[in-house]
């Protein structure tokens, strides 16, 4: 009886306990309620899982699986964090392999208390954001960020009144916004987070939703396609808003309700296209720490002006790439919590500041005592570089890169180690392109910073190769490319370069013999081009991504194991040595090489086909060398070639048929061989992007293929000096880039290797000479067919082609005649139809063409007067000669005009001209005569002025007594 009045005591006081719990129907399993588990492993069994992150979602307490969080003591699931631990910027396939996919089931919302759900950077591809989301009626957080969803964002959402804070952003699928008036229940919003969002559709009710959300602390709308509404706005509730970010869309005006917000700590306006000027009220932001206005190239302004505000708390000023314009004032020192400057691409003048003054209430003393970062590249500044620079103790960034004014002032002056005294932290120094910067420091310097990136191109650091550097062990990049330096690189250096990634030192004197193994980090970048190295090739002892040598002074064969040595190489270029031998079979181990540059050596034996394995090839030239032997037919394996160069070698037979497949070929120099055969067909129908053709000075045979005009965006056509005959019968209209005048966007192959463009060159023959072109390549256009056997009529399409600037069909025997309208061609600067059969008339119009320079039309059959004005002054009489028809200047073959009164004016020209000659020799001789003899009869007729003159003579001869002794000699009488 006791026993059962205790066990019903004991129970009815558990049940009190549990009363919720067990005494209604509900069951926990440890902490955690029955239902919350049930829905929990539902929601997991509609995902895919294959890095297993959510083995622990089994048996148990669900509290203490990974990602749950649950209130303490009732056990309730508040809480779902699974955010996948990697981002997609990150290595993909370990994000791929960690990220969870799948479905998001309605489960879900049996969690009625959940509070915080965070699913970001997972995968759920181009699902729909489930609109049972909205249910959740308790969320405070929620973050869906970047986990690809796509579609309309569910309105449903706005029934999430509790919501606190919300991250919807989408970088890389479609998700958008049909409206946003849903927005306008989320009254307890304090962060919204929009980025990538497409709200182009949501039009004006952006602005009326945000002013509808009082406790907004945080707003980030980073490039969801806004225009100018939001910056409409007259007044705002929105008065706690601390941070903004609307980057990366297309405002034209600044939000100037920003101005009036004094809780505002960052404004990120950056990448807009902002037009008008920034008001300096910006300066009296009580509380503003962070701004950027940086990409917005209308953007301008005083920058003085800007920087009178007092700026109290500004941390990071980002300017860049803008178009604020004047002179740095001295009073940027106030800015005593300044961090991060930047104002690079901007149109700043005149020189820096020699001094700055100082804020007397800063915290921290000294000048600029935070300032970490300042970057004043791409200005016009000028001048020399004041010593206060030397002062900023804290400075770890200094980018003062290209700064010159109208083109000619620079940055200048001497870098002494002064300047260098007390920056310590120093780590990264950009100050090259300043033509007139001198380093100027002694052998026995070591400086007090540790450099990680050092960029002085084309700054004066010599005579010798700088020895400060022994101290630096952490280098990571070093450019000193142009920078005066000759002789050698000392063995030191060698010792200390195991870090450097990147090594330019281009542009010198140096020479001397190089390590056969270069000490450097793995895949680095090595650029000892344009130097008097000798000696054979050096590699490097871990391998490297960019290897160019080129025009040097190195010999000897190309190492047989490259290859091997450098299996990570994509750019290798040894052009303008003296290297001799064979090209090794081992360069097709470097499966990744983009560019191969060998030309302008002494190479020989034929090309070896193993190159075909390197199938992401885009530039190969070869040019220039002693090659023989075929072009490997696996060659038709380069899909990505842009450019192949082989001319001036020994080369022979046809142009491989497997040639057919490079899709993307745009330049194709096969000139200077002793290639045969005729012209395949298929080159008008496989290279589509061709903009060069040059077959010159092979065995090509038979008639041009008709369907060369396919090549639509060919701009440089030359086959000269082949065996070719036949008519002319391209369709010149066809051929579209020759068609349009010069047009500056128009580009060639241009790899950039970091920092200096590998660029197509090429030898084009106009103006009668071998001009090379490199950097104007892109902007010729020229058409050379000439010494061939071609026949027919002269191609009258050609003046169709407006942008022409170079047209040499010489030394054929083509008939015809100049069509009158050849005046079309404005750009033509060289013309030359000299050595053909060609007749009639000189066009007239010829005259009108103000860019011809060079003209031959010697050798032909053309009659009548030669239009000798304008333009066609300009040249001399051998553009004309051999033409037995032609008369008139520049010729001195005059013409007979059927003109009577013009023939009359002549023959008069000729009377008048004889008649003035013998007038001109009658004066002559009777002025000689009376001159002589009017003093002789004078002085007979006149005794005593005779003595008087003799007397006058003999006296000027007694004063030279040279003259008088061979007077005395001379004289024996003199009449009294």
């Amino acid at each position: 009886m006791e026993k059962n009045s205790i066990l019903s005591i004991l129970s009815a006081i558990l049940c009190l306990i549990t009363r919720e719990l067990f005494c209604n129907g509900e069951s926990v399993s440890g902490n955690c309620l029955k239902a919350d588990q049930e829905a929990l492993i539902d929601f997991k069994n509609g995902l895919n899982d294959s890095s297993n992150r959510l083995s622990s979602w089994r048996g148990g307490n669900c509290c203490q699986w990974d990602g749950i969080s649950c209130e303490n003591t009732t056990g309730i699931v508040m809480s779902i964090d699974l955010h996948s631990p990697y981002s997609r910027k990150d290595t993909y396939e370990t994000w791929s392999f960690m990220s969870l996919t799948g479905e998001i089931r309605p489960s879900l919302m049996e969690l009625k208390s959940l509070r915080y759900l965070d699913l970001s950077g997972n995968s759920f591809e181009y699902i729909p954001i489930p609109k049972f989301i909205g249910s959740l009626k308790n969320l405070q957080y929620l973050n869906l960020a970047d986990c690809g969803f796509s579609g309309a964002i569910p309105p449903s959402l706005g029934n999430l009144s509790n919501l606190q804070f919300l991250d919807l952003s989408s970088q890389y699928y479609d998700l958008f916004a049909n409206g946003i008036q849903w927005m306008a229940t989320l009254v307890s919003l304090k962060h919204l987070v929009m980025n990538h969002v497409n709200l182009s559709m949501v039009g004006s009710n952006l602005d009326e939703m945000l002013n509808k959300l009082p406790l907004l602390i945080e707003l980030h709308l980073y490039s969801c396609q806004l225009f100018d509404p939001i910056s409409s706005l007259s007044s705002t509730n929105f008065t706690s808003l601390s941070v903004i970010s609307i980057s990366h869309n297309f405002f034209t005006k600044f939000p100037v309700w920003l101005l009036n917000l004094s809780s505002l700590v960052s404004i990120d306006v950056s990448y807009n296209q902002l037009e008008e000027q920034i008001s300096s009220r910006l300066g009296e932001l009580p509380n503003l720490q962070y701004l950027d206005l940086s990409g917005n190239k209308k953007l301008t302004g005083s920058f003085s002006e800007l920087l009178r505000g007092s700026w109290k708390k500004i941390e990071v000023m980002n300017l860049a790439s803008s178009n604020f314009f004047g002179t740095i004032p001295n009073y940027i020192g106030n800015l005593c919590n300044l961090r991060y400057l930047d104002v690079g691409y901007n149109s700043l003048n005149g020189s820096l500041p020699e001094y700055l003054k100082e804020r007397k209430n800063c915290s921290s003393g000294g000048l600029l005592p935070k300032l970490r970062y300042v970057d004043l590249s791409y200005n016009q500044l000028a001048g020399k570089l004041p010593f206060w620079l030397s002062q900023l103790e804290a400075l770890i960034y200094l980018n003062l890169f290209n700064n010159t004014l109208q083109g000619m002032e620079f940055l200048t002056g001497i870098l002494s180690e002064q300047h260098f005294s007390d920056l310590s932290k120093l780590k990264i120094l950009w100050v090259q392109e300043n033509w007139d910067m001198v380093l100027n420091v002694s052998s026995t310097w070591i400086p007090p910073f540790q450099i990680s990136l050092l960029n002085m191109d084309s700054c004066n650091l010599g005579p010798s190769f700088p020895t400060w550097l022994k101290s630096q062990k952490n280098v990571f990049f070093l450019d000193m490319s142009n920078a005066s330096i000759s002789g050698f690189i000392p063995n030191w250096f060698w010792n200390i370069s195991s870090s450097i990634q990147e090594i330019y030192l281009s542009f010198n004197n140096l020479g001397g013999h190089l390590p056969t193994q270069l000490n450097l980090s793995p895949r680095a970048f090595i650029d000892f081009s344009f130097n008097l190295f000798e000696g054979p090739i050096p590699l490097s002892n871990h391998g490297s991504n960019l290897l160019d040598l080129s025009n040097n002074k190195f010999s000897g064969p190309i190492p047989v194991q490259i290859g091997e040595s450098m299996p990570d190489l994509w750019s290798l270029s040894l052009s303008g040595n003296q290297l001799t031998g064979i090209i090794p079979h081992s360069i097709g181990f470097m499966f990744s090489l983009q560019i191969i540059d060998l030309s302008r050596n002494s190479l020989v034996a034929s090309i070896p086909s193993s190159i075909s394995n390197c199938s992401y090839l885009t530039f190969l030239s070869l040019g220039e060398n002693n090659l023989s032997g075929t072009i490997p037919q696996s060659f038709g394996q380069f899909h990505w070639l842009q450019s192949i160069h082989l001319s001036n070698n020994h080369l022979s037979g046809e142009i491989p048929s497997s040639f057919q497949n490079l899709w993307n070929l745009e330049v194709l120099d096969l000139s200077d061989n002793k290639f045969s055969g005729n012209i395949p067909a298929w080159i008008g129908a496989s290279f589509g992007n061709l903009r060069i053709l040059s077959l010159r000075s092979n065995s090509f045979s038979g008639e041009l293929p008709n369907n060369l005009s396919n090549l639509s965006s060919l701009h440089i056509l030359d086959l000269a000096k082949n065996n070719l005959s036949g008519s002319i019968s391209i369709s010149f209209h066809a051929f579209k880039a020759m068609t349009q005048r010069r047009n500056m966007s128009r580009y060639l192959y241009r790899v950039f290797e970091m920092r200096r463009p590998h660029e197509d060159s090429m030898i084009v023959n106009t103006k009668g000479q071998d001009l090379e072109y490199i950097k104007a390549l892109s902007l010729i256009i020229s058409i050379d067919l000439s010494s061939n056997n071609l026949s027919g009529d002269f191609p009258k399409e050609i003046t169709n082609l407006f942008g022409l600037m170079s047209l040499n069909l010489s030394k054929n025997h083509i008939h015809g005649s100049i069509p009158n309208n050849i005046s079309r061609l404005h750009e033509l600067s060289s013309l030359d139809l000299s050595s053909n059969n060609l007749h009639g008339e000189i066009p007239t119009s010829m005259s009108s063409l103000t860019f011809l320079s060079y003209l031959n039309l010697s050798n032909n059959n053309f009659s009548g007067k030669i239009p000798f004005t304008g333009q066609m002054t300009t040249f001399s009489e051998y553009a004309f000669t051999r033409n037995p028809g032609l008369c008139g200047a520049p010729l001195i073959t005059k013409c007979r005009d059927d003109d009577s009164s013009e023939g009359k004016t002549i023959v008069d020209d000729e009377r008048n001209d004889e008649f003035i000659d013998q007038l001109f020799y009658l004066s002559i001789g009777l002025g000689f005569a009376v001159g002589i003899l009017v003093p002789f009869f004078v002085l007979v007729l006149k005794k005593s002025w005779c003595e008087a003159y003799f007397s006058f003579v003999d006296k000027i001869i007694e004063k030279m007594p040279w003259l008088r002794i061979r007077a005395a000699g001379g004289r024996k009488y003199r009449p009294r």
